[in-house]
């Protein structure tokens, strides 16, 4: 959680996003795609590193019941994320609903200037902003 949240605080800072105060978007929870398992996700991992920072965090994630979510980690999640207003877009969770959606798409949350961390590998090196 630690090195995602630092690397995409780098990425924000070179494109000159103030940090403190950002919104980032996580796009998937659960440990593994296509899963509601939310058992030894380290997607909370990132969340709350990237709190420690001043971030405002938003979790999306078709596969997870909210009221859970909310019962276990004490967090909403967001249904409906808003179409460019985030500083950070991070695809944490293959999810097909994402890789149908496209990257086009899921950049579309983020504000004009933008990063989009593809943790996945999901897409192509061109159209994202950061990969593992």
């Amino acid at each position: 959680g630690a090195y995602v949240a630092s690397q995409l605080i780098k990425a924000m800072l070179k494109r000159r996003v103030h940090v403190d105060g950002a919104r980032v978007l996580i796009l998937g929870l659960t440990f593994k795609e296509n899963c509601p398992d939310l058992r030894n996700t380290r997607v909370l991992d990132v969340v709350a590193e990237l709190r420690d920072y001043g971030v405002h965090v938003d979790v999306h994630d078709p596969w997870v019941d909210a009221a859970d979510v909310q019962h276990e980690y004490g967090f909403a999640m967001v249904t409906t994320p808003d179409v460019g207003s985030y500083d950070g877009v991070v695809l944490a969770v293959a999810h097909d609903n994402y890789r149908d959606a496209g990257a086009t798409a899921l950049r579309n949350y983020g504000r004009e200037d933008h990063v989009f961390f593809d943790l996945k590998s999901v897409f192509g090196p061109e159209e994202s902003d950061l990969r593992l």
